[in-house]
């Protein structure tokens, strides 16, 4: 076992997709029963394995670029997630896919 009790991933999972996404954000959550796991991503399978989804967006203001955490909620994640899978334009198969993807990863929805 680790000495350190957080195990942090910067886009762990660059150059990848599909199955080996979804294996690797399985891996990601095994390591999440005995670590605190945070895992920066921009793939759907591995977010929908988290048992926690924050937003981390960039902006400038002031001539400074600041960042912004936000936790989101269930809603929201579907909908974060649903962005992943479908970009800008979001349907309602695109959100039912979210929120199976979700559902299939032990996640309330």
């Amino acid at each position: 076992m680790a000495s350190v009790p957080t195990l942090i991933f910067d886009e762990v999972d660059v150059g990848i997709g599909g199955r080996v996404a979804e294996i690797i954000g399985h891996m990601l959550k095994e390591l999440g029963q005995r670590y605190q796991v945070l895992c920066i991503t921009h793939l759907p399978q591995v977010a929908s394995c988290g048992s926690q989804h924050w937003q981390v967006s960039k902006q400038e203001e002031q001539g400074h670029v600041v960042s912004h955490i936000q936790p989101l909620s269930r809603e929201e994640r579907i909908l974060e997630i649903a962005r992943m899978l479908g970009g800008t334009e979001l349907t309602q198969t695109t959100r039912e896919h979210a929120a199976e993807m979700l559902a299939m990863n032990g996640q309330q929805v």
